[in-house]
């Protein structure tokens, strides 16, 4: 018995190494950076399988990996101002889940690969929200989030931008993000099960490029404090920025 036989059955072995491969230099990302690992995983992943899959493993892959970190982050949140955000959450997450569900594969990438040209423009331009805090620029923030996670999930710049603006401890602007995102992915999981996009294949899969992902977070993490945060935060804008280009589908007779 290979490890062909235990692959989906639209899956061969070149895919499901190129996810590892991917999912490695997303996952470096992430445990440098904090950020980014859906922006590069997601574009490119969606252009070797089909995107309801990519993003069905790559929310079960993350969700492991950042679960002990949770009850970290529930004790040092604000979890009034968090629990206002997920609001949003909990109506753009099914949302995004829909159309993702609904959507021809080709659709769903042209859409994806749009979602993470203007995040990472987003994140280039630095912006973080200054004003005053209001009830409903909080719940739409959170549904913009959402409906990003429910899609692609990519919703980590929207919520990031407006937290490390608020005038609070970066601890807790930090613990409040973590929070928000274990939150939305327990949304995305209900969601994603549901609507069947969970299922045995991405569940196996997962099994296969979880550990290769989790090895990335962990090279990326020993990289912290050894290389530059700015050179490194603009090659994986570069990496985002790649990704993008390559996963449209208009090049895939050129590059696939």
């Amino acid at each position: 018995m290979s490890i062909t036989d235990f692959l989906p059955k639209d899956v061969s072995l070149t895919i499901a190494m190129a996810l590892c491969a991917i999912a490695f230099v997303s996952g470096t990302a992430r445990g440098f950076s904090g950020f980014g690992s859906a922006l590069i995983f997601m574009p490119l992943a969606s252009s070797v399988a089909a995107p309801r899959l990519v993003a069905a493993l790559l929310l079960v892959i993350d969700f492991v990996a950042a679960a002990p970190l949770l009850p970290d982050a529930w004790r040092k949140a604000d979890r009034k101002a968090t629990a206002v955000i997920v609001l949003g959450a909990l109506v753009g997450v099914p949302l995004g889940t829909y159309f993702l569900s609904v959507l021809e594969p080709v659709t769903t990438r042209w859409i994806i690969s749009g979602f993470v040209a203007a995040l990472l423009l987003l994140l280039l331009s630095g912006w973080r929200y200054r004003g005053k805090d209001h009830v409903w620029l909080s719940v739409g923030i959170g549904g913009l989030s959402g409906f990003c996670s429910g899609l692609a999930q990519t919703g980590g710049p929207p919520i990031v931008g407006y937290w490390l603006g608020r005038p609070i401890a970066p601890l807790v602007a930090r613990a409040n993000i973590l929070l928000f995102f274990g939150a939305s992915d327990c949304f995305s999981m209900v969601s994603y099960a549901t609507t069947g996009l969970i299922s045995r294949e991405s569940l196996v899969l997962s099994l296969i490029v979880g550990p290769v992902y989790a090895l990335g977070v962990a090279f990326g993490a020993s990289l912290f404090g050894r290389a530059s945060e700015t050179v490194f935060r603009r090659i994986c804008y570069m990496l985002i920025a790649i990704a993008v280009v390559t996963g449209l589908p208009v090049l895939d007779r050129a590059l696939r």
